[in-house]
C-alpha cells in the first residue's frame, strides 16, 4: 500500500479534531471536567481524528492515482483494491469515470476522423504539403513524395521541395497569405532536374491544424499540359518548314514525269530515285518528330527499370552496320558489360545510342573511325553512374555551335546535313532523353579534330547488385 504524505495527514488530522481539542482543552481549564478524564477524551478525540484523517487522505490519493492512470492510458477509472471509499468520495469517483469515459469515447472518435482525414489527404492526385509558421514542412501526401523525392510515411524531404519553397513566387505568395488570411494562387518554373511548371495554390489555416501547420500548399504539376501545348505549335511550325522543301521536289518532279520526261525512262529512273530519297526523308523526320514529342511529355517523370548499356550498344551498332559499310566507317567499341544504367528506359537509351552513332558516321570522316565506348562513371571523373562516349574523326564543330547542337533543327552546315540524310533532331532528342534519365549530356570539339559526345547516366556496375538483391 502506497504510503500516505505525512504532513498532508497531520494537518487533515489537524481540521477534523482541532475544534473538538479545543473544547476539551477548555473545560479542563475551567475545571468543568477532571484532568485525567479530560486527558483520556482528548486522546481518543485526536486518534479519531486522525483515523478518519487516515481513511480520507487515503481515499484521495487512491482517486488521484486512478484519475493519473486514466489520463495516461485510455480514460477508464479504475479504483484500486483497497479499503471501501467513503461515500462523498464513491459519488466523485463514479462522477468523474463517466466523463473520463465519455472523454474516452469522444478521443477515439477524434482519432478516427484524423486517421480518415490523413487517409484522405493522402489519396489525393494533387501534391499537397503542410507547413508550420516558420515555414518548416510539417506534411507531404504521396502525390507530394514522387514528386519532389520525399520520405516515406509522409515525411517531407527533398532538395526539389526545398527548392519550390525558396522559389520567389511560392515565397511570396505564403507571406501574402498570412497577412491577408486569404487564398493565393502562384506560377512558377522549376529547372532542375529537369524542367516542370507548377501551379500551386497556397491556403492559410485558421485555426491551425492539429499538427501545428498554418498554411496548406495544393500544387499542380501543369509541365505536361505545357509540354502538349508547346508541342502542338512547334510540330506545325517545325514541320511545315522542314517539309516544305521535299514537298516541293516531289511535286516538281512528279509534274515534270506527267509531262516532259513522260516517255523518258533515263530521267524517270533518275528522278523516282529522287522522289525515293525525299520521300524517306520525310518518313524520317515525322518519324523524329512523333518520336521527340513523345519524349518531351513524359520528359519530367522519371524511367523506372534497368538497362545494361553495353548490350543495348551492341545492337545498335549491329543494326547500322548497312550505314557503316556505306560510309565505309570503321567502329572500335569499348563496352563494358559491368555498366547497368539505373533506372533506366533501355528502349530510349537505343535511340540515344542510334542518334549518336548515326550523327558520328554521318558527320564524321568517310572512311574514318568512330570509337563507342561504354564505361563505369569513374572513367568521366565521377564517383558512379554509367558513361557513354561516342567519338568521331570528323571536320569538328566550330566553338559558337556547341551550344546550340541540341536544339531542335538546328545545323551548323544545314545543305551538309540535309545532304547526309540528318532531320536535326537528334542531338534533341539524345538530350530530352539524357534529362528524363536526370543524365548530363557533354560535347567535346575543335575543328579539324573531330567531336566527342559523352553522356553520363545515373546507375554503374554497383547497381547490378542492389538490383540482384
Amino acid at each position: 500500500m502506497r504510503r500516505l504524505p505525512l504532513p498532508r495527514l497531520l494537518g487533515a488530522a489537524g481540521l477534523i479534531g482541532g475544534v473538538p481539542v479545543a473544547v476539551l482543552l477548555a473545560l479542563v481549564a475551567a475545571g468543568a471536567l477532571a484532568p485525567r478524564p479530560g486527558l483520556l477524551a482528548l486522546l481518543a478525540c485526536l486518534l479519531g481524528a486522525l483515523l478518519v484523517a487516515t481513511v480520507w487522505i487515503g481515499n484521495l490519493v487512491r482517486l488521484a492515482e486512478a484519475l493519473r492512470r486514466a489520463a495516461a492510458e485510455d480514460g477508464r477509472l479504475v479504483p484500486p483494491d483497497g479499503t471501501p471509499l467513503l461515500p462523498a468520495v464513491g459519488e466523485i469517483a463514479e462522477g468523474v469515470s463517466r466523463l473520463a469515459r465519455r472523454l474516452a469515447e469522444r478521443g477515439e472518435l477524434v482519432g478516427r476522423l484524423r486517421r480518415a482525414d490523413e487517409a484522405i489527404v493522402e489519396a489525393l492526385p494533387d501534391p499537397l504539403l503542410v507547413l508550420s509558421p516558420a515555414r518548416v514542412p510539417l506534411r507531404a501526401n504521396a502525390a507530394a513524395r514522387a514528386l519532389f523525392g520525399g520520405g516515406p510515411g509522409g515525411g517531407p524531404g527533398g532538395g526539389d521541395m526545398a527548392a519550390l519553397l525558396r522559389h520567389p513566387a511560392i515565397a511570396t505568395a505564403v507571406d501574402r497569405a498570412l497577412a491577408e488570411q486569404r487564398p493565393q494562387a502562384a506560377d512558377l518554373v522549376l529547372p532542375v532536374p529537369v524542367t516542370r511548371e507548377i501551379a500551386a495554390q497556397v491556403i492559410p489555416m485558421e485555426p491551425p491544424l492539429a499538427d501545428g501547420g498554418c498554411i496548406v500548399i495544393v500544387l499542380s504539376d501543369r509541365t505536361r499540359e505545357r509540354a502538349l501545348e508547346r508541342m502542338r505549335a512547334d510540330f506545325v511550325a517545325n514541320a511545315s518548314h522542314e517539309l516544305r522543301t521535299p514537298l516541293a521536289s516531289l511535286i516538281g518532279f512528279i509534274e515534270t514525269l506527267r509531262g516532259p520526261a513522260e516517255d523518258d525512262p533515263a530521267a524517270r529512273t533518275r528522278f523516282l530515285g529522287i522522289m525515293a530519297e525525299q520521300a524517306e526523308r520525310m518518313r524520317r523526320l515525322i518519324d523524329d518528330l512523333l518520336g521527340l514529342s513523345r519524349i518531351e511529355v513524359a520528359e519530367h517523370q522519371p524511367p523506372t527499370g534497368r538497362a545494361a548499356l553495353a548490350q543495348v550498344a551492341r545492337a545498335e551498332l549491329e543494326a547500322l552496320e548497312p550505314l557503316l559499310r556505306a560510309r565505309r566507317v570503321t567502329v572500335v567499341p569499348t563496352l563494358d558489360e559491368a555498366a547497368l544504367a539505373m533506372p533506366a528506359d533501355a528502349g530510349q537509351l537505343a535511340q540515344v545510342v542510334r542518334n549518336l552513332l548515326e550523327n558520328a558516321v554521318r558527320h564524321g570522316r568517310e572512311g574514318g573511325e568512330v570509337r563507342l565506348t561504354v564505361a563505369p562513371g569513374e572513367a568521366a571523373g565521377r564517383r558512379g553512374g554509367v558513361l557513354l562516349e561516342v567519338a568521331d574523326d570528323g571536320p569538328g564543330i566550330p566553338r559558337e555551335h556547341i551550344p546550340r547542337l541540341t536544339e531542335r533543327f538546328y545545323r551548323v552546315d544545314k545543305g551538309r546535313s540535309r545532304a547526309a540524310g540528318g532531320t536535326g533532331l537528334g542531338l534533341a532528342i539524345v538530350k530530352h532523353i539524357v534529362n528524363r534519365h536526370r543524365g548530363q549530356l557533354s560535347i567535346e570539339s575543335e575543328e579539324g579534330a573531330g567531336a566527342t559526345f559523352r553522356v553520363w547516366l545515373p546507375g554503374g556496375a554497383e547497381a547490378r547488385g542492389q538490383a540482384a538483391a
